[in-house]
């Protein structure tokens, strides 16, 4: 299967797992968008040597999930297809910062590993939770969440006009790529300038899709914003889920928590 058709195929299964019904499905868009904003600014909040005091944050996508019914499995895979971007953002760290800030057992480590550490996780840790988001909420969803709580229109519309033809685009470029594929014999075709040849042909044949696209919506009434008819209620659940999750994340934040941890689990031991 190329990159493409996997990428739709993520794509699809993160829309069928948001479909499910369960207790976190049927929490208010709006809910689990705040949460989710609100767990995002307390994990890059922290310093670039913090690195333990990341590790509670854990709790919130993988309750998340587990309450979704999203298996991790298929989480850990998407980020393992995205993490070297994070790997290649801290590359250089551990030859810029040397400095030594801890050691274990005779082991000098130096701040650029820990630094590049820290990034890993944050990346994870974000990265992850948008993920579980979208498994339960949908991306349709977050859309009007966001419209809800008043961010652009102009922002929302872009994003929703995103997700509907992203699979419109990867089906006109698997056609492109198939076409090649059977007008290639042995070597022929392979190289790098059929593909800037493609990526050509398909600028523009989506500069050609959207203007049709876009003309048919101003015959249909089309006004620059997308009215969706689901309504939402954000009831008591959704504001327990809401002041429950951010107080928690508040308390990460403000308190060492694997320091106390292991401070209350040397005094019991004593």
């Amino acid at each position: 299967m190329s990159a493409i058709a996997t990428g739709l195929s993520t794509l699809d299964r993160l829309d069928r797992l948001a479909q499910q019904d369960t207790a976190i499905h049927r929490l208010d868009p709006r809910a689990k968008v705040l949460t989710t904003l609100v767990f995002i600014v307390c994990v890059v909040s922290f310093g670039k040597y913090d690195v333990i005091q990341l590790l509670p944050f854990v709790v919130y996508p993988v309750v998340l999930a587990a309450g979704g019914r999203v298996p991790l499995g298929f989480v850990a895979r998407i980020l393992l297809v995205v993490s070297p971007f994070a790997l290649f953002v801290g590359v250089f760290n551990p030859f810029l910062d040397r400095q030594v800030v801890a050691e274990i057992g005779g082991l000098q480590i130096s701040g650029g590993w820990v630094s590049y550490a820290s990034i890993i996780l944050r990346f994870l840790l974000t990265a992850g939770v948008a993920l579980v988001l979208t498994a339960t909420t949908s991306f349709i969803g977050i859309c009007l969440a966001l419209e809800k709580l008043r961010v652009p229109d102009v922002l929302v519309t872009q994003l929703l006009l995103l997700f509907r033809y992203i699979f419109v685009l990867g089906d006109e470029a698997q056609r492109l790529g198939q076409a090649r594929r059977l007008r290639s014999f042995g070597h022929r075709g392979m190289g790098l300038r059929p593909y800037g040849l493609m990526l050509g042909q398909l600028l523009l044949r989506s500069f050609a899709r959207a203007q049709r696209v876009y003309e048919a919506m101003l015959c249909r009434g089309f006004d620059g914003r997308i009215r969706m008819a689901r309504t939402l209620h954000f009831g008591r659940a959704d504001l327990l889920f809401t002041l429950g999750w951010t107080a928690l994340f508040v308390a990460f934040r403000l308190v060492d928590v694997p320091l106390l941890l292991g401070r209350l689990t040397t005094g019991m031991g004593q």
